[in-house]
């Protein structure tokens, strides 16, 4: 048991959804204790409860959702009874939220520091040129470059990873005793997420704040975390201090959580030297407007290989797939389909040079047409490029859900809605599928997806490239992702290739200097892992830092 001040307890907490006209139990009898500075990390795959808890730890719950039993209490204050006006005056003061997307949660009208010192003026803590003031000195604790001036850009002017620190910095603004981090590091790539790390466990520690710390990432976990909450579909399935839970988990979902990226595909023979590459990117030089972000970008992809391209944020990796796809017309070089050129430009393509690049996007909920039934999201690239009607339409589709293990009865029907994150990338596959193309470009398709739903979509994956003889370009972040599926691996860095090779090659050191960044930002399943590193490269040799050192 902690000896620190008790901050928050909550005790058999039951949270219930409405679907239709029923509400249905979504959070079971949780019980949970979070000491003043401490950090208390929940884990769990999509659909647990962990962001319906955190914000439950804040008296909040989305629409659609009531709490309907148990009790939440905060510093003594029964946060079920309070009013709306008493939950007021503790929101962003005593008790601040920092989100998953903070491109998304900024007001994109107004600059930083403006929205940065709403919270501090409108609850009396400060006054505005105080609150400014205040602001310069929390971007300076969370390493944003040029902490004075950086507060007055607006929120499309900076990084993802400067953003999320400025959200970070406007939690702080009030010196809450909560905060509550809903996977503030998601959708960042390594080098940036390690720096977010740093930056939110230092501010944590120097101003003594509590925090609930939510994520599906178990080795970020380990870095932030005194102690692990695991849950299940509403239910907890253990509790433990962070070093006893990662070194000997009791539950058996536990060990299956600790043991998943443990899929590797098997290594293929080399490619032979008079194989006609089914995508060949040749000398490729491409921008927006005047501006050229892709540099001599050229590599092969071979039928039955997955070729992984990887590199931060801005690295010229989408770009690459926008030129593939005729979306981005390249200024210089070409692009081969089986040794032809394809034409620029996508409208200039023929129907059955459109079929065979097909892609499987990040974000299925928006790839997805919510209005349509999966019939007919699968239906109607069958139709355009099939051509088939009524009876072996409806074949079709049942064929293709079969085969990313969807039982047909069940989702034939359905509206996207309806489906989980991880189904919904699956029926994403099924699309990419039903144009019956040689090549897919799956990009970030389970950055989105927490580790056992990816893992599933890797397997899936996999199976239908050694069916179908697919070639893959699989865009991605994750080096955890690049070990599992790719053959062959392109590192990118601001739109030039800074290495390619074999996957074996590429894991092997030496590395090109930004290789080794990218793979040394990688987090372990080690408490101590971001401690070790800090120490070894010194906090001014993380993330953007490291990154600008590097030719």
């Amino acid at each position: 048991m902690s000896d620190k001040e008790l901050l928050v307890k909550i005790r058999d907490l039951h949270i219930e959804g409405l679907s239709g006209e029923t509400w249905n139990p979504i959070v079971n009898g949780i019980d949970l204790d979070l000491h003043k500075g401490e950090v208390l990390g929940l884990i769990g795959e999509s659909g647990a409860g962990k962001s319906t808890i955190g914000l439950a730890a804040m008296g909040f719950t989305r629409d659609g959702c009531r709490i309907s039993g148990g009790s939440i209490e905060f510093d003594g204050i029964d946060l079920v009874a309070a009013s709306a006006e008493e939950k007021r005056a503790l929101l962003g003061k005593r008790i601040a939220y920092v989100a998953q997307s903070a491109a998304a949660s900024f007001n994109p009208a107004h600059r930083l520091i403006d929205q940065h010192t709403e919270g501090p003026v409108l609850h009396g803590v400060a006054s505005q040129s105080e609150s400014q003031e205040d602001a310069m000195e929390l971007y300076r604790r969370l390493r944003l470059p040029d902490p004075e001036n950086i507060g007055f850009r607006y929120p499309h002017q900076v990084s993802g990873g400067q953003l999320q620190r400025a959200m970070t910095a406007m939690a702080m603004s009030c010196r809450p005793d909560l905060i509550i981090f809903d996977e503030p590091t998601t959708a960042l790539d390594v080098t940036t997420q390690i720096e977010v790390l740093a930056a939110i466990r230092d501010i944590v520690d120097q101003f003594n704040t509590a925090a609930i710390y939510i994520t599906h990432d178990l080795a970020v976990v380990a870095q932030m975390a005194d102690r692990i909450k695991v849950l299940l579909k509403g239910d907890e399935v253990e509790e433990a201090e962070t070093r006893t839970m990662l070194a000997s988990p009791q539950e058996d979902y536990t060990k299956s959580l600790w043991a998943v990226r443990s899929f590797e595909t098997a290594e293929q023979p080399p490619v032979p030297a008079s194989e006609t590459p089914v995508i060949s990117v040749s000398h490729i030089v491409a921008g927006y407007g005047p501006i050229d972000v892709l540099h001599d970008v050229s590599f092969d992809i071979h039928a039955g290989r997955t070729v992984a391209v990887v590199g931060e944020s801005g690295s010229g990796k989408s770009t690459v797939a926008r030129c593939i796809t005729g979306l981005l017309p390249p200024r210089e070089g070409q692009i081969l389909f089986n040794g032809d050129p394809l034409p620029a430009s996508y409208k200039a393509r023929t129907k059955d040079q459109l079929r065979q690049v097909q892609m499987i996007y990040q974000m299925a909920d928006t790839a997805l047409n919510p209005k349509l039934k999966i019939k007919d999201i699968i239906g109607r690239p069958i139709r355009f490029y099939s051509g088939l009607k009524g009876r072996a339409l409806r074949t079709r589709v049942e064929e293709l859900l079969d085969q990313i293990e969807l039982e047909p009865k069940q989702y034939y029907n359905r509206l996207p809605s309806e489906l989980s994150g991880g189904q919904k990338q699956r029926i994403g596959i099924a699309r990419a599928l039903a144009a019956e193309s040689q090549f897919i470009i799956c990009d970030e398709v389970t950055s989105a997806l927490d580790q056992l739903v990816a893992e599933g979509i890797l397997k899936l994956l996999d199976r239908l490239q050694r069916e179908l003889n697919l070639a893959y370009m699989f865009i991605t972040h994750d080096l955890a992702t690049v070990r599992a599926i790719a053959d062959e691996v392109v590192v990118m860095k601001e739109g030039k290739v800074v290495e390619a090779g074999p996957k074996t090659e590429m894991f092997t050191p030496p590395h090109h200097d930004y290789t080794d960044l990218l793979l040394s930002s990688v987090p372990e399943m080690d408490p101590d892992w971001l401690d070790r590193l800090l120490e070894e490269r010194g906090v001014d040799n993380i993330g953007e830092a490291a990154h600008s050192k590097i030719d």
